[in-house]
């Protein structure tokens, strides 16, 4: 049974990474265009005027923040559009015929999202290498949080999607939620820039740490320590992976 659970679940991975990588233009290479154009405007505008981070350059210092960006928004869109795409085509009761657990569900809906995720960053990373990419001093935290900001966003890709029945829903969901808190999170800027009450807010915010943990990987330098950032980061997957498998677990939404 196990083994046909796993068979099962790589199956279900297989055919959530073709969904996306079919229309790669658009589920890949636009989000790269999107975050270079982000890249030279602010870029251009603020170079030379600010500087986080001692000796380093103010474009330098925005090329993480911008992949880490695109891992997150481009993870929880990969889960949410699937399965509220599945719901209105009407093709998700072929999935829930299967014998298929929760378990497996969750594996391959985050996995192929993560996967997505950690592609458009990797797209923008190498499409900034002609600007001066920062070098990695400490890349295992890069990787770390970057792997955890993925898994983070497409578990709640993943609640999205269940609780949408339309892509209404899902677009506020996105745009009242997930874009603010990234916009947020010190993206563009350092929370230290902050008024005293928004630095407070700001570490309420956990995209914050996936955020800072991840610059960390390439300066060596951040706004607060990589450890409480990777606990917190750590902390909040565990409540929405829980979350989004309990929800599974009981059909929510997905057996009308």
């Amino acid at each position: 049974m196990r083994i046909a659970t796993l068979a099962g679940a790589r199956t279900l991975l297989y055919k959530e990474v073709l969904r996306f990588w079919k229309v790669a233009f658009q589920t890949v290479a636009a989000p790269v265009i999107t975050s270079l154009l982000y890249l030279l405007i602010f870029g251009h505008v603020l170079e030379g005027r600010v500087e986080v981070f001692p000796g380093v350059p103010y474009t330098s210092f925005l090329i993480p923040g911008l992949v880490m960006m695109s891992v997150l928004q481009n993870a929880f869109a990969n889960t949410a559009s699937s399965l509220v795409q599945s719901k209105i085509t009407g093709n998700l009761v072929f999935l829930l015929v299967t014998p298929l657990s929760h378990w497996a569900w969750f594996v391959a809906y985050v996995g192929a999202a993560m996967l997505r995720g950690i592609a458009v960053g990797a797209g923008v990373l190498l499409a900034t290498l002609w600007m001066g990419l920062p070098t990695l001093a400490e890349p295992l935290w890069a990787v770390v949080f970057a792997l955890l900001g993925a898994a983070i966003l497409a578990a709640l890709g993943l609640i999205a999607g269940l609780w949408a029945d339309k892509f209404d829903q899902m677009a506020a969901f996105q745009n009242f939620v997930v874009m603010p808190m990234t916009m947020l999170s010190g993206v563009f800027y350092s929370v230290h820039s902050l008024p005293p009450a928004w630095q407070t807010a700001s570490h309420f915010n956990p995209f914050f740490y996936m955020i800072d943990g991840f610059r960390r990987g390439f300066f060596g330098a951040s706004d607060v320590s990589p450890w409480l950032s990777l606990s917190i980061v750590g902390a909040t997957l565990v409540v929405i992976a829980a979350l989004a498998l309990r929800l599974l677990a009981s059909g929510y939404k997905l057996r009308h």
